[in-house]
């Protein structure tokens, strides 16, 4: 008789766990980013990384034309920031989600 008390139990503790991983599969489908959503995410990373050096080869450039003859030190220099500072806003970004 406990034989089959200990059969029932073990079964009915087989079909909670195969329930559990059933509701986890739909969970994980019901979540599953868009088309439109990976798209918006990959936009947002490749500001994240052109913007910093954009806006470091303007200002480096302006600040280059302020300087007597030619010069490209600071636009050269501040593009290299500029990508070390992306590079830093996609790392932070990505850990972040």
């Amino acid at each position: 008789m406990s034989g089959h008390r200990r059969q029932d139990s073990e079964q009915h503790e087989w079909q909670q766990q195969v329930a559990r991983q059933v509701r986890r599969l739909q969970k994980a489908d019901a979540e599953r980013p868009t088309l439109l959503a990976q798209t918006v995410y990959i936009g947002v990373l490749g500001l994240l990384m052109v913007l910093p050096v954009v806006g470091g080869a303007y200002l480096g450039n302006w600040l280059d034309s302020l300087a007597s003859g030619y010069s490209m030190r600071w636009t050269l220099s501040l593009i290299l920031i500029g990508v070390v500072v992306g590079a830093f806003n996609v790392y932070f970004f990505i850990r972040e989600r």
